[in-house]
């Protein structure tokens, strides 16, 4: 399917690498203009912005807001909206990870993974939703996770702020309903980004035995699909949520996950 999101103009939270990455470059491709975040190197982060502006004739900005701080969040979605000349898709991508049992659960940790994978999107949307609206037309987009339709074990601050966002989700949408705007929430399961390779390799190398071997041992331990989503897939499935073949799919959850939920 060839979707052209001409004129639309996008934010991509925690898009300097892995799967933000690919879902930016999927709706540059498309013909969006967009706004990167996250952090990086600054040259690396340069050279993403001219590449994907060389590569699909768009224009690309570039935000170093800290998902965990609400000024920040606001001053994202006012400078791509100053820059850009607006705001129609939002994808509400940027998170972060920490295990240990509950009883063992730093605090701290407990609420920077809340603040940047649950909060952060409230904050992101409550500025966005009222520029959508001008145009009656808009797309958000959270990237949840398999965590959040079921759980797992010392994961409970990264459960709880995922089954969060796909509460928000269904709460936006309902909302929004009526003015053109969606709400939806992608649920992966194993994606294969630089930081799941480093835990692939770091297993192999543990366990001495072949990479190919530790990767499907991952992949095992949760999916029946033995195989990766790769962040260009949850890119182009971004992209089909913007065309008009979704315009009424909206509240939903959905699964790129191996089957890891249907178990």
């Amino acid at each position: 399917m060839s979707v052209n999101l001409k004129g639309k103009r996008a934010i991509v939270t925690g898009s300097t690498s892995g799967i933000g990455l690919g879902i930016a470059r999927a709706l540059a491709a498309s013909g969006a203009d967009i706004m990167l975040n996250g952090f990086g190197d600054a040259g690396e982060i340069d050279k993403l912005k001219s590449g994907m502006e060389q590569a699909y004739g768009v224009t690309v900005g570039y935000s170093a807001a800290d998902m965990a701080k609400p000024d920040e969040i606001v001053g994202l979605v006012e400078d791509a909206a100053g820059l850009l000349g607006g705001v129609d898709i939002l994808v509400n991508n940027a998170g972060i990870q920490h295990t240990a049992p509950v009883d063992e659960f730093p605090v701290e940790r407990w609420d920077s993974v809340i603040a940047i994978n649950l909060s952060s999107s409230f904050h992101t949307i409550r500025a966005a939703l009222p520029l959508m609206r001008k145009g009656s037309w808009g797309r958000i987009i959270n990237i949840a996770s398999a965590h959040g339709l079921v759980a797992s074990v010392n994961k409970a601050a990264y459960v709880a702020a995922k089954h969060g966002l796909v509460g928000l989700t269904k709460v936006v949408a309902l909302e929004a309903a009526n003015d053109g705007i969606t709400c939806n929430a992608i649920c992966p399961g194993w994606v294969l980004t630089p930081l799941v390779q480093k835990q692939i390799d770091a297993r192999a190398e543990a366990s001495g035995i072949p990479v190919a071997e530790a990767e499907r041992n991952l992949l095992g331990e949760k999916q029946p699909m033995h195989k990766f989503t790769r962040p260009e897939q949850i890119g182009e499935f971004s992209v089909f949520l913007c065309s008009d073949a979704a315009a009424t799919m909206t509240g939903s959850s959905y699964s790129l996950d191996g089957g890891w939920t249907a178990q």
